[in-house]
């Protein structure tokens, strides 16, 4: 049963218009949202790499951050002034150079004015999580 009040060419859409410059090329899809989680994909670009050849931190932190933003207005709707409030992330293993980067974030908790949440990274093709990351999100009053 899906609970999702933004279908994923709703948010697409409201992404373009919105939020142009995290979301106007084709290097991130979003595979799918349900308004209690969503799976993200960043192609990979050599842009991404650090030095000695591992997904860098930020390209990490940034696609969690915005599979967060995206779960949670699959599940409030088009609220383009939720920000981030907090943000944690955990490096567990080096990502792998040459294959997408998958972001799956699920919502834990949806009140009224916050929302927390968690995110795991893995390198396309791989069951392993790169990085887990928790997240809180504010949520601004109607």
């Amino acid at each position: 049963m899906t609970i999702a009040k933004m279908t994923v060419s709703e948010l697409e859409k409201f992404l373009r218009t919105e939020f142009p410059q995290a979301f106007s090329g084709d290097d991130i899809l979003i595979e799918e949202a349900d308004g209690i989680s969503c799976r993200l994909r960043q192609r990979y670009g050599e842009q991404m790499l650090r030095p000695g050849g591992t997904i860098s931190g930020p390209t990490l932190m940034a696609l969690a951050d915005f599979a967060m933003y995206v779960v949670l207005l699959s599940a409030i709707g088009p609220v383009g002034l939720a920000v981030t409030t907090n943000l944690n992330i955990n490096f567990l293993r080096k990502g792998t150079p040459e294959r997408d980067v998958l972001a799956q974030a699920r919502i834990l908790k949806l009140g009224r004015r916050l929302a927390i949440g968690e995110v795991g990274l893995m390198s396309a093709g791989s069951p392993d999580i790169i990085a887990h990351v928790t997240a809180t999100y504010s949520i601004p009053a109607a």
